[in-house]
Protein backbone atom coordinates (compact mmCIF):
# COMPACT_ATOMS: atom_id res chain seq x y z
CA UNK A 1 0.00 0.00 0.00
CA UNK A 2 1.66 3.48 -1.20
CA UNK A 3 1.75 5.94 1.42
CA UNK A 4 0.38 9.13 0.88
CA UNK A 5 2.46 12.13 0.05
CA UNK A 6 3.30 15.00 2.24
CA UNK A 7 0.23 17.53 3.09
CA UNK A 8 -1.47 15.85 0.53
CA UNK A 9 -5.07 15.95 2.44
CA UNK A 10 -4.13 19.76 2.95
CA UNK A 11 -4.02 20.51 -1.10
CA UNK A 12 -7.23 21.56 -2.62
CA UNK A 13 -8.41 23.07 -5.91
CA UNK A 14 -8.22 26.86 -5.56
CA UNK A 15 -11.15 27.13 -7.71
CA UNK A 16 -13.77 24.95 -6.68
CA UNK A 17 -12.17 23.81 -3.48
CA UNK A 18 -12.32 19.88 -3.77
CA UNK A 19 -9.36 17.62 -1.89
CA UNK A 20 -6.85 15.81 -3.90
CA UNK A 21 -8.84 12.60 -2.57
CA UNK A 22 -11.93 13.91 -4.63
CA UNK A 23 -10.25 14.62 -7.95
CA UNK A 24 -8.23 12.58 -10.63
CA UNK A 25 -5.81 14.89 -10.66
CA UNK A 26 -4.29 18.26 -9.14
CA UNK A 27 -2.16 20.25 -10.85
CA UNK A 28 0.21 22.59 -9.10
CA UNK A 29 0.87 26.41 -9.74
CA UNK A 30 2.09 29.23 -8.03
CA UNK A 31 3.20 27.89 -4.09
CA UNK A 32 -0.25 27.18 -2.64
CA UNK A 33 -2.22 27.18 -6.09
CA UNK A 34 -3.63 24.19 -7.22
CA UNK A 35 -6.26 23.39 -10.52
CA UNK A 36 -8.45 20.00 -10.45
CA UNK A 37 -8.95 18.12 -13.93
CA UNK A 38 -12.64 18.86 -13.98
CA UNK A 39 -12.23 22.76 -13.71
CA UNK A 40 -9.37 22.32 -16.90
CA UNK A 41 -12.18 20.66 -18.27
CA UNK A 42 -14.34 23.75 -17.33
CA UNK A 43 -12.41 26.29 -18.66
CA UNK A 44 -11.34 24.71 -22.19
CA UNK A 45 -15.38 24.57 -23.03
CA UNK A 46 -15.83 28.27 -21.79
CA UNK A 47 -12.49 29.38 -24.08
CA UNK A 48 -14.09 27.55 -26.95
CA UNK A 49 -17.39 28.79 -26.80
CA UNK A 50 -15.29 32.36 -26.58
CA UNK A 51 -13.82 31.51 -29.42
CA UNK A 52 -16.55 30.53 -31.83
CA UNK A 53 -17.48 33.38 -34.17
CA UNK A 54 -20.38 35.09 -33.27
CA UNK A 55 -22.82 34.88 -36.31
CA UNK A 56 -21.74 31.28 -37.04
CA UNK A 57 -24.88 28.75 -37.11
CA UNK A 58 -25.71 26.12 -35.07
CA UNK A 59 -24.60 22.77 -35.81
CA UNK A 60 -27.35 20.47 -36.33
CA UNK A 61 -26.74 16.36 -36.75
CA UNK A 62 -27.23 15.95 -40.53
CA UNK A 63 -30.63 14.46 -42.01
CA UNK A 64 -30.65 11.13 -43.66
CA UNK A 65 -33.95 10.99 -45.14
CA UNK A 66 -33.63 7.91 -45.77
CA UNK A 67 -33.63 6.70 -42.51
CA UNK A 68 -36.87 8.43 -41.59
CA UNK A 69 -38.70 7.10 -44.14
CA UNK A 70 -37.51 3.63 -44.53
CA UNK A 71 -37.73 2.11 -48.07
CA UNK A 72 -40.28 3.10 -49.79
CA UNK A 73 -42.79 0.38 -51.60
CA UNK A 74 -42.52 0.03 -55.18
CA UNK A 75 -46.26 1.53 -56.89
CA UNK A 76 -47.23 -2.14 -57.45
CA UNK A 77 -46.91 -2.64 -53.26
CA UNK A 78 -48.47 1.14 -52.83
CA UNK A 79 -51.70 -0.29 -54.97
CA UNK A 80 -52.10 -3.57 -53.36
CA UNK A 81 -52.16 -2.08 -49.77
CA UNK A 82 -54.84 0.38 -51.35
CA UNK A 83 -56.75 -2.62 -52.60
CA UNK A 84 -57.28 -3.86 -49.25
CA UNK A 85 -58.84 -0.23 -48.10
CA UNK A 86 -60.47 0.92 -50.95
CA UNK A 87 -62.55 -1.02 -53.59
CA UNK A 88 -62.79 -0.33 -57.10
CA UNK A 89 -61.21 3.17 -58.27
CA UNK A 90 -58.32 1.33 -60.20
CA UNK A 91 -57.02 4.53 -62.45
CA UNK A 92 -57.33 6.08 -59.16
CA UNK A 93 -55.16 3.96 -57.37
CA UNK A 94 -52.19 3.32 -60.29
CA UNK A 95 -52.01 6.93 -60.42
CA UNK A 96 -51.77 7.41 -56.75
CA UNK A 97 -49.44 4.83 -56.23
CA UNK A 98 -47.21 6.18 -58.92
CA UNK A 99 -47.13 9.87 -58.07
CA UNK A 100 -46.70 8.67 -54.44
CA UNK A 101 -43.67 6.61 -55.40
CA UNK A 102 -41.94 9.41 -57.87
CA UNK A 103 -42.60 11.87 -54.84
CA UNK A 104 -40.49 10.20 -52.11
CA UNK A 105 -37.95 8.83 -54.61
CA UNK A 106 -37.34 12.64 -55.12
CA UNK A 107 -36.93 13.27 -51.29
CA UNK A 108 -34.68 9.60 -50.54
CA UNK A 109 -32.19 10.30 -53.40
CA UNK A 110 -31.47 14.91 -52.90
CA UNK A 111 -28.12 14.18 -54.69
CA UNK A 112 -30.42 13.25 -58.07
CA UNK A 113 -31.42 16.88 -57.98
CA UNK A 114 -27.70 18.21 -58.61
CA UNK A 115 -27.86 16.96 -62.57
CA UNK A 116 -31.58 17.14 -63.00
CA UNK A 117 -34.37 19.17 -60.99
CA UNK A 118 -36.62 16.80 -59.74
CA UNK A 119 -39.82 18.86 -59.25
CA UNK A 120 -42.87 18.01 -56.65
CA UNK A 121 -45.83 16.18 -58.42
CA UNK A 122 -48.88 17.45 -55.60
CA UNK A 123 -52.05 15.66 -56.88
CA UNK A 124 -55.83 16.15 -57.72
CA UNK A 125 -58.43 13.88 -57.33
CA UNK A 126 -61.59 14.59 -58.84
CA UNK A 127 -64.76 12.46 -58.32
CA UNK A 128 -68.25 12.47 -56.44
CA UNK A 129 -68.57 12.95 -52.55
CA UNK A 130 -68.13 9.81 -50.91
CA UNK A 131 -66.30 8.11 -53.39
CA UNK A 132 -62.91 7.68 -51.74
CA UNK A 133 -61.33 10.67 -52.11
CA UNK A 134 -60.13 10.95 -48.35
CA UNK A 135 -59.89 7.09 -47.67
CA UNK A 136 -57.11 6.86 -50.47
CA UNK A 137 -54.92 9.68 -48.80
CA UNK A 138 -55.56 8.31 -45.88
CA UNK A 139 -54.42 5.44 -46.64
CA UNK A 140 -51.14 6.05 -48.24
CA UNK A 141 -50.42 8.14 -45.10
CA UNK A 142 -50.73 4.94 -42.90
CA UNK A 143 -49.03 2.87 -44.95
CA UNK A 144 -45.65 5.51 -45.52
CA UNK A 145 -46.66 5.66 -41.77
CA UNK A 146 -45.89 9.91 -41.95
CA UNK A 147 -47.53 12.37 -40.52
CA UNK A 148 -51.22 12.88 -42.13
CA UNK A 149 -53.75 16.00 -42.16
CA UNK A 150 -56.91 17.03 -43.74
CA UNK A 151 -58.13 20.36 -43.68
CA UNK A 152 -61.25 21.87 -45.80
CA UNK A 153 -60.78 24.40 -48.22
CA UNK A 154 -63.97 26.43 -47.23
CA UNK A 155 -62.64 27.73 -44.17
CA UNK A 156 -60.07 29.49 -45.83
CA UNK A 157 -59.76 33.06 -47.20
CA UNK A 158 -57.57 35.48 -48.17
CA UNK A 159 -54.80 37.06 -45.54
CA UNK A 160 -56.88 40.00 -43.69
CA UNK A 161 -60.27 38.75 -44.08
CA UNK A 162 -62.39 37.01 -41.86
CA UNK A 163 -61.64 32.78 -42.01
CA UNK A 164 -58.41 30.99 -41.51
CA UNK A 165 -55.10 31.49 -43.72
CA UNK A 166 -53.79 29.00 -45.80
CA UNK A 167 -50.93 27.95 -43.52
CA UNK A 168 -52.89 26.70 -41.01
CA UNK A 169 -53.01 23.92 -43.78
CA UNK A 170 -49.35 23.04 -42.87
CA UNK A 171 -49.72 23.56 -38.93
CA UNK A 172 -52.37 20.73 -39.17
CA UNK A 173 -49.68 18.50 -40.97
CA UNK A 174 -47.56 19.89 -37.74
CA UNK A 175 -49.89 19.31 -35.42
CA UNK A 176 -50.09 15.56 -36.51
CA UNK A 177 -46.75 15.21 -36.30
CA UNK A 178 -46.92 16.20 -32.73
CA UNK A 179 -44.83 19.31 -33.79
CA UNK A 180 -41.80 18.01 -35.21
CA UNK A 181 -40.74 19.89 -37.69
CA UNK A 182 -39.11 17.25 -39.39
CA UNK A 183 -41.49 14.65 -39.73
CA UNK A 184 -44.17 17.46 -40.29
CA UNK A 185 -41.81 18.39 -43.94
CA UNK A 186 -42.07 14.68 -45.23
CA UNK A 187 -46.25 14.30 -44.36
CA UNK A 188 -49.12 14.48 -46.13
CA UNK A 189 -52.05 17.73 -46.61
CA UNK A 190 -54.93 16.86 -47.63
CA UNK A 191 -57.37 19.52 -49.02
CA UNK A 192 -61.10 18.93 -49.50
CA UNK A 193 -63.61 20.61 -51.15
CA UNK A 194 -61.12 22.70 -52.88
CA UNK A 195 -63.53 22.78 -55.99
CA UNK A 196 -65.32 25.50 -53.77
CA UNK A 197 -62.21 27.89 -53.65
CA UNK A 198 -63.27 28.56 -57.53
CA UNK A 199 -63.36 31.73 -59.00
CA UNK A 200 -66.92 32.89 -59.03
CA UNK A 201 -67.15 34.25 -62.14
CA UNK A 202 -64.80 34.59 -65.33
CA UNK A 203 -65.80 38.18 -65.32
CA UNK A 204 -63.01 40.98 -64.01
CA UNK A 205 -65.11 42.28 -60.49
CA UNK A 206 -64.80 45.28 -58.55
CA UNK A 207 -65.13 43.30 -54.95
CA UNK A 208 -62.26 41.06 -54.33
CA UNK A 209 -63.16 37.19 -54.38
CA UNK A 210 -61.58 36.43 -50.90
CA UNK A 211 -62.76 33.05 -50.21
CA UNK A 212 -62.14 31.98 -54.04
CA UNK A 213 -59.21 33.26 -56.47
CA UNK A 214 -57.77 35.34 -53.12
CA UNK A 215 -56.81 31.92 -51.94
CA UNK A 216 -56.11 30.00 -54.77
CA UNK A 217 -53.23 33.02 -54.96
CA UNK A 218 -52.62 32.39 -51.31
CA UNK A 219 -51.78 28.67 -51.70
CA UNK A 220 -49.67 28.99 -54.92
CA UNK A 221 -46.10 29.59 -52.64
CA UNK A 222 -47.01 26.37 -50.17
CA UNK A 223 -47.98 24.02 -53.27
CA UNK A 224 -44.96 24.26 -54.83
CA UNK A 225 -42.23 24.97 -51.86
CA UNK A 226 -41.55 27.59 -49.06
CA UNK A 227 -40.71 28.09 -46.12
CA UNK A 228 -43.76 29.18 -44.35
CA UNK A 229 -44.83 30.91 -41.32
CA UNK A 230 -46.72 28.82 -38.97
CA UNK A 231 -48.82 30.15 -36.07
CA UNK A 232 -48.38 27.73 -33.65
CA UNK A 233 -52.01 27.66 -31.96
CA UNK A 234 -53.22 28.35 -35.67
CA UNK A 235 -55.82 31.42 -36.14
CA UNK A 236 -54.76 34.44 -37.55
CA UNK A 237 -50.99 35.95 -38.19
CA UNK A 238 -49.49 38.95 -35.93
CA UNK A 239 -46.29 40.88 -35.81
CA UNK A 240 -45.33 39.91 -32.33
CA UNK A 241 -46.14 36.35 -32.65
CA UNK A 242 -43.90 33.94 -32.38
CA UNK A 243 -44.09 31.49 -35.86
CA UNK A 244 -43.18 27.75 -36.63
CA UNK A 245 -40.84 27.78 -39.40
CA UNK A 246 -41.81 24.99 -42.23
CA UNK A 247 -40.17 24.08 -45.56
CA UNK A 248 -43.69 22.88 -47.31
CA UNK A 249 -41.06 22.02 -50.31
CA UNK A 250 -41.48 18.02 -49.33
CA UNK A 251 -44.95 17.90 -48.15
CA UNK A 252 -47.40 16.32 -50.66
CA UNK A 253 -50.39 17.95 -50.86
CA UNK A 254 -53.52 16.35 -52.15
CA UNK A 255 -56.48 18.27 -53.17
CA UNK A 256 -60.11 16.66 -53.63
CA UNK A 257 -63.33 18.15 -54.64
CA UNK A 258 -66.51 16.54 -56.59
CA UNK A 259 -66.17 19.60 -59.40
CA UNK A 260 -70.20 19.07 -60.18
CA UNK A 261 -70.64 20.22 -63.74
CA UNK A 262 -67.37 19.52 -64.70
CA UNK A 263 -68.35 17.47 -67.32
CA UNK A 264 -70.57 19.93 -69.74
CA UNK A 265 -66.99 21.69 -69.44
CA UNK A 266 -65.50 19.15 -71.24
CA UNK A 267 -68.58 18.00 -73.44
CA UNK A 268 -68.12 21.68 -74.77
CA UNK A 269 -64.82 21.32 -75.52
CA UNK A 270 -65.17 17.73 -77.28
CA UNK A 271 -68.09 18.29 -78.87
CA UNK A 272 -70.55 15.24 -78.07
CA UNK A 273 -69.00 12.95 -80.74
CA UNK A 274 -65.52 13.07 -78.73
CA UNK A 275 -67.34 11.83 -75.97
CA UNK A 276 -68.51 8.82 -78.01
CA UNK A 277 -71.68 8.11 -76.28
CA UNK A 278 -74.01 10.47 -78.23
CA UNK A 279 -76.16 11.71 -75.50
CA UNK A 280 -76.17 14.63 -72.83
CA UNK A 281 -75.41 13.80 -69.59
CA UNK A 282 -79.04 14.14 -67.47
CA UNK A 283 -78.58 15.69 -64.11
CA UNK A 284 -82.00 16.04 -61.76
CA UNK A 285 -82.77 19.22 -60.83
CA UNK A 286 -80.84 18.73 -57.33
CA UNK A 287 -77.74 19.16 -59.33
CA UNK A 288 -77.64 15.00 -58.75
CA UNK A 289 -76.38 12.38 -61.48
CA UNK A 290 -79.41 10.23 -63.32
CA UNK A 291 -78.50 6.31 -62.90
CA UNK A 292 -78.14 5.56 -66.53
CA UNK A 293 -75.55 8.29 -67.02
CA UNK A 294 -73.22 7.02 -64.28
CA UNK A 295 -71.47 5.04 -67.04
CA UNK A 296 -71.00 8.05 -69.59
CA UNK A 297 -69.85 10.61 -67.04
CA UNK A 298 -67.18 8.35 -65.99
CA UNK A 299 -65.96 8.64 -69.61
CA UNK A 300 -66.09 11.97 -70.28
CA UNK A 301 -63.97 12.97 -66.79
CA UNK A 302 -61.08 10.82 -67.79
CA UNK A 303 -60.63 13.33 -70.81
CA UNK A 304 -60.44 16.47 -68.25
CA UNK A 305 -57.52 18.96 -69.41
CA UNK A 306 -56.07 21.73 -67.55
CA UNK A 307 -58.17 24.21 -69.92
CA UNK A 308 -61.55 22.87 -68.58
CA UNK A 309 -60.17 23.21 -64.95
CA UNK A 310 -59.79 26.97 -65.62
CA UNK A 311 -63.06 27.23 -67.21
CA UNK A 312 -64.80 25.62 -64.03
CA UNK A 313 -62.65 28.47 -62.30
CA UNK A 314 -59.44 27.94 -61.13
CA UNK A 315 -56.58 29.72 -62.10
CA UNK A 316 -53.94 28.36 -63.85
CA UNK A 317 -51.05 28.78 -61.62
CA UNK A 318 -53.30 27.13 -59.23
CA UNK A 319 -53.54 23.79 -61.51
CA UNK A 320 -49.81 24.15 -62.60
CA UNK A 321 -48.56 23.41 -59.23
CA UNK A 322 -51.39 19.73 -59.41
CA UNK A 323 -49.83 18.13 -62.22
CA UNK A 324 -51.31 15.07 -61.39
CA UNK A 325 -55.03 14.06 -61.52
CA UNK A 326 -56.94 11.22 -60.69
CA UNK A 327 -60.18 10.41 -61.69
CA UNK A 328 -62.74 8.55 -59.32
CA UNK A 329 -66.31 7.02 -60.41
CA UNK A 330 -69.00 6.82 -59.49
CA UNK A 331 -70.06 3.61 -57.47
CA UNK A 332 -72.32 1.12 -58.40
CA UNK A 333 -74.45 -1.20 -56.51
CA UNK A 334 -72.21 -4.18 -57.23
CA UNK A 335 -69.55 -1.69 -55.62
CA UNK A 336 -71.39 -0.82 -52.37
CA UNK A 337 -71.96 -4.83 -51.58
CA UNK A 338 -68.17 -5.09 -51.92
CA UNK A 339 -67.52 -2.15 -49.69
CA UNK A 340 -69.16 -3.61 -47.08
CA UNK A 341 -68.07 -6.81 -46.62
CA UNK A 342 -64.14 -6.43 -48.45
CA UNK A 343 -62.68 -4.35 -47.22
CA UNK A 344 -60.16 -4.58 -44.04
CA UNK A 345 -62.55 -2.43 -41.72
CA UNK A 346 -65.85 -2.72 -43.39
CA UNK A 347 -68.95 -2.00 -41.95
CA UNK A 348 -69.93 -5.40 -41.68
CA UNK A 349 -66.73 -6.66 -40.16
CA UNK A 350 -66.75 -4.46 -37.39
CA UNK A 351 -70.46 -5.11 -36.81
CA UNK A 352 -69.45 -8.70 -36.37
CA UNK A 353 -66.55 -8.30 -34.53
CA UNK A 354 -69.50 -6.54 -31.47
CA UNK A 355 -71.52 -9.53 -31.61
CA UNK A 356 -68.63 -11.80 -31.13
CA UNK A 357 -67.38 -9.50 -27.89
CA UNK A 358 -71.06 -10.65 -26.81
CA UNK A 359 -70.64 -14.28 -27.56
CA UNK A 360 -72.74 -14.21 -30.65
CA UNK A 361 -72.74 -14.55 -34.43
CA UNK A 362 -73.66 -12.49 -36.91
CA UNK A 363 -74.34 -13.27 -40.50
CA UNK A 364 -76.26 -11.40 -43.50
CA UNK A 365 -78.05 -12.49 -46.75
CA UNK A 366 -76.54 -11.75 -49.88
CA UNK A 367 -79.94 -10.24 -50.41
CA UNK A 368 -79.35 -8.19 -46.90
CA UNK A 369 -76.17 -6.88 -48.28
CA UNK A 370 -77.99 -5.57 -51.57
CA UNK A 371 -81.07 -4.27 -49.62
CA UNK A 372 -78.20 -1.91 -47.39
CA UNK A 373 -76.28 -1.07 -50.75
CA UNK A 374 -79.17 -0.04 -52.78
CA UNK A 375 -80.00 2.43 -49.76
CA UNK A 376 -77.37 3.91 -49.64
CA UNK A 377 -76.89 4.53 -53.34
CA UNK A 378 -80.18 6.58 -52.89
CA UNK A 379 -79.21 9.14 -49.99
CA UNK A 380 -76.49 10.37 -53.04
CA UNK A 381 -73.60 10.79 -50.16
CA UNK A 382 -71.39 7.66 -51.71
CA UNK A 383 -69.65 5.59 -48.78
CA UNK A 384 -70.39 7.46 -45.74
CA UNK A 385 -74.26 6.57 -45.97
CA UNK A 386 -73.34 2.72 -45.00
CA UNK A 387 -72.52 3.41 -41.45
CA UNK A 388 -75.85 5.10 -40.96
CA UNK A 389 -77.47 2.38 -42.32
CA UNK A 390 -76.52 0.03 -40.47
CA UNK A 391 -76.38 1.93 -37.72
CA UNK A 392 -79.99 2.36 -37.90
CA UNK A 393 -81.02 -0.86 -38.84
CA UNK A 394 -78.84 -2.48 -35.64
CA UNK A 395 -80.14 -0.16 -33.20
CA UNK A 396 -82.97 -2.67 -31.27
CA UNK A 397 -80.34 -5.36 -31.75
CA UNK A 398 -77.47 -3.51 -29.74
CA UNK A 399 -79.64 -2.41 -27.20
CA UNK A 400 -80.88 -5.74 -26.60
CA UNK A 401 -77.48 -7.73 -27.11
CA UNK A 402 -76.42 -7.77 -23.84
CA UNK A 403 -79.32 -9.67 -22.35
CA UNK A 404 -79.69 -12.63 -24.60
CA UNK A 405 -78.57 -15.86 -24.69
CA UNK A 406 -75.61 -16.31 -27.12
CA UNK A 407 -77.13 -17.24 -30.46
CA UNK A 408 -76.88 -16.83 -34.15
CA UNK A 409 -78.46 -13.67 -35.79
CA UNK A 410 -79.82 -14.08 -39.58
CA UNK A 411 -80.26 -10.40 -41.68
CA UNK A 412 -82.30 -10.86 -44.01
CA UNK A 413 -83.54 -8.16 -46.66
CA UNK A 414 -86.90 -8.69 -45.10
CA UNK A 415 -85.72 -7.60 -41.86
CA UNK A 416 -84.10 -4.60 -43.51
CA UNK A 417 -87.07 -3.60 -45.27
CA UNK A 418 -89.16 -3.74 -42.20
CA UNK A 419 -91.38 -7.02 -43.34
CA UNK A 420 -89.75 -9.59 -40.32
CA UNK A 421 -87.83 -9.97 -37.61
CA UNK A 422 -84.45 -11.12 -37.24
CA UNK A 423 -83.85 -14.72 -37.23
CA UNK A 424 -82.07 -16.08 -33.77
CA UNK A 425 -80.91 -19.43 -33.93
CA UNK A 426 -79.27 -20.93 -30.76
CA UNK A 427 -75.40 -21.53 -31.37
CA UNK A 428 -74.75 -25.41 -31.75
CA UNK A 429 -72.69 -26.99 -28.59
CA UNK A 430 -69.41 -28.01 -29.04
CA UNK A 431 -69.03 -31.57 -28.77
CA UNK A 432 -68.46 -33.54 -25.23
CA UNK A 433 -64.47 -34.58 -24.31
CA UNK A 434 -65.72 -38.22 -24.74
CA UNK A 435 -67.32 -37.64 -28.35
CA UNK A 436 -64.03 -36.20 -29.38
CA UNK A 437 -61.89 -39.03 -27.67
CA UNK A 438 -63.76 -41.82 -29.36
CA UNK A 439 -63.81 -39.92 -32.46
Amino acid sequence: MSKPRAGGEHERCTFCEKPRSRVLSLIAGPPGVYICNECVELCNTLLLEELKPKNAPAQKPKRDPAKELGEIPAPDQIRAFLDEYVIGQEHAKKVLSVAVWTHYQRILHPEASRDVELEKSNILLIGPTGSGKTLLARSLARMLKVPFAISDATTLTEAGYVGEDVENIVLRVVQAANYSIEAAERGIAYIDEIDKIARTSQNVSITRDVSGEGVQQGMLKILEGTMANVPPQGGRKHPEQQYLHVNTANILFICGGTFVQLEEIIKRRVGRRGIGYGSTIGRGPDGELAPRDEEELEHVLRQVESDDLISFGMIPEFIGRLPVIGILDPLSDDDFVRILVEPRNSVVRQFKKMFELEGHQLEFTPEALRVIARRAKAKKTGVRALRSIMEEIFLDLFYDLPHREPGRCVITGAFIEGREKAQWDPLPKPASTEHRQAG
